[in-house]
């Protein structure tokens, strides 16, 4: 019976990594399908764009995003031929002359950056780091750290730290910390990013047994 089991458990974890793997493909399908699935504000835009081409809604909706997926293709191969930076340019201003969405175009284009491995600076500004929160011994989370300089709430010192969402990272959530509950972790940018999207498949290999040893920021 032992040996069955041992064997069952091989097959097992032959298997679990295919299937963690598919787990997070159907986990990002479906969460982009909630977000241009036929059924939603994007999905019906793509619908009257294609509904000049048919009549049928799921034909609409199918010749919008192929003329969108166009569109998309037609700007990639602009930006391919040396014209990235003045449509980077172009749109970078648009977005910052609107107040509000200006902070959020930014954050966003930070996390894109890291996504596309481009933009070395975009990087390098940010930090990996852990938030004990209640300090030592406390749930830790990794976040990174857009600025390294604290900034005063009432008179204590916070760090404004950014929490990744998992396994979709280009989001998460922005909480103030406590300065002496953030310490740098010694990890890179894209290697804290790889943990989000593996859903923390990958820790064991990558994250350091001792991390609470290291000095606040």
């Amino acid at each position: 019976m032992i040996s069955r089991f041992r064997t069952f458990l091989a097959g097992f974890f032959v298997l679990l990594p295919l299937a963690v793997t598919i787990t997070v493909i159907v986990w990002v399908g479906t969460f982009i399908y909630a977000y241009v699935g036929p059924d939603n504000a994007i999905g019906r835009i793509l619908i009257s764009i294609g509904f000049g081409l048919s009549d049928s809604p799921i034909a609409a909706y199918a010749l919008g995003a192929i003329v969108v997926i166009g569109l998309i293709y037609l700007l990639g191969l602009s930006v391919e031929s040396r014209l990235e930076s003045r449509v980077r340019l172009l749109i970078d201003s648009m977005m910052e002359r609107i107040p509000f969405v200006r902070n959020l175009y930014d954050v966003t284009k930070r996390f894109v950056a890291i996504m596309d491995r481009k933009d070395q600076d975009g990087l390098k500004s940010m930090s990996p780091v852990w938030c004990f929160f209640g300090g030592d011994g406390g749930a830790g989370v990794l976040g990174l750290l857009p600025m390294p300089r604290p900034i005063l709430i009432g008179g204590e010192r916070y760090h404004v730290v950014l929490v990744p969402s998992a396994p979709v990272p280009v989001g998460g959530a922005l909480i103030y910390v406590p300065a002496a509950w953030v310490k740098p972790a010694n990890i890179g940018v894209e290697t804290l990013m790889s943990i989000y999207v593996s859903m923390g498949v990958t820790s064991p290999q990558i994250v350091e047994s001792d991390p609470g040893r290291a000095e606040p920021c």
